[in-house]
Parts: structure tokens; sequence; C-alpha cells
């Protein structure tokens, strides 16, 4: 099945910080809707397919348009499970119970809503065209120092950050936001990685996309936001 993409989106239905968080609406929708419909509205993708250990979680992705072939092992879907292991699981199971082999894979998390639906067709347009691209995601441009402790002592993240410039000039660096769009090739998920080495990034500076929702605090943010962006406000 030559060029065939699969999208993942992983959606269990435990929470600490918010229960049935998935369930949470945002403008009337579940946070479980945005994904999807993204995924749809990019018309690049073959099959998208909702990961969950929830019954209830599951019904609400079917009746937006998401397939639920199974349902997740409980296992895969708690506190401490990794992306990466829900990704390779969904992936290598869907694969044997179709028969299909999939090139192409894209993952989309529900609790970042601010996402371009453009950067998934530029990731895979990227990946068609550049061979040695393993993996496109996209990523936020800052041009703020950042520091980490080693050893009791606070030192900078990298020796460039000591000077201070115009950020017009400064150099930047970039935070990944693969749960706002990541598109890799199938090999690396069967493998258990959710990105390779050999990258590139879709580069964006809006600052809605730093909001993710982890608390009610959170999707009361992010719900406002949302509709003020809806109204050309922000």
């Amino acid at each position: 099945m030559k060029n065939k993409t699969i999208c993942i989106i992983l959606a269990r239905g435990g929470s600490k910080g918010l229960k049935k968080k998935n369930l949470r609406k945002i403008n009337g929708k579940p946070l479980i809707y945005y994904p999807i419909t993204d995924a749809i509205q990019s018309g690049v993708i073959d099959h998208i397919i909702v990961s969950t250990d929830d019954k209830q979680i599951a019904k609400v992705a079917k009746s937006y348009g998401a397939e639920i072939p199974f349902m997740r092992p409980k296992k895969l879907a708690g506190d401490l499970s990794t992306t990466e292991d829900g990704l390779k699981y969904t992936l290598l199971r869907y694969e044997k119970l179709t028969g299909q082999k999939f090139e192409f894979c894209v993952f989309l998390g529900a609790t970042d809503i601010f996402r371009n639906i453009n950067w998934i067709k530029k990731g895979l347009d990227i990946l068609k065209r550049e061979k040695k691209v393993e993996s496109v995601f996209s990523g936020h441009v800052t041009h703020k120092n950042f520091w980490e402790k080693k050893k009791n002592k606070w030192i900078r993240l990298k020796p460039w950050m000591k000077k201070y410039s115009s950020r017009q000039v400064r150099q930047k660096i970039i935070r990944e936001d693969t749960a706002l769009t990541c598109v890799s090739r199938s090999y690396l998920w069967r493998k258990g990685n959710r990105i390779g080495d050999n990258i590139k990034i879709i580069e964006n500076d809006d600052i809605l996309t730093s909001f993710e929702i982890h608390d009610k605090k959170d999707l009361k943010i992010v719900d406002t936001l949302y509709k003020m962006r809806l109204k050309k406000i922000i």
C-alpha cells in the first residue's frame, strides 16, 4: 500500500489533573473532536484511528468520524504509559488486523488544539519529497534564554545565551510541539520512536500553541482564547 497514511490520536480515559479530560469541552465541542476534525479536513490521511481504553471516548470519537478498531489495553493507558508505547501498539495491531502496511504516520494530540491543519499536509509533502528526512513536526520559535541545574549550579542551556542582543538578530531556539503535528516514517513507530534524528521543523511563532490542557484552569483559559480567536480578537 504505497504512500498510505495513518493518523493515530491517543485518548486515554484516566487523567489525574482533569477527569475525563478528552471529553471536556472547548467552544461546545469535546477535546477529542479537534484532532479528528483537523485530520479529516487536512484531506491527506487515509485512516484516522483513536486509540483509547475508554468506551465513552470511543463512542464520541466514532461519532466524529474516527475509527475505533479495538480498545487499548489498560496497561498502555496509565499515568506512566508513554506516547511511544501507545503509537507503536496501535500501529502494529491495526496493520496486523487490516493486512496493510503504512508508509507515513501522523500523530495529533487532543489537548493541543491551536493547530494549523496545513502543517499536516506540509509535513507529508516534505517526507514524500525528501527521502532522507525521517520526521517533520511543529516547533515554536523563541529567543528566550533557558537554564538547567547541574550539580546544584544553574548554567545556561547554551553558551551563546550569555550574549544579550535584540530579538530581531538573536539566535533562536525551537520548542518541540509534536502533539500539534508530527509526521514520521512508519518504521520509526514500529521501533517505538516517535521521531527520528533526521528531521525538519515547521516553525511557528503563534503564542497560543504554548497552551496545553491539563487541568480546569487550562481548560477555561483555552476555551476563552479559542472563542477570542474565532471572533478574530487575537
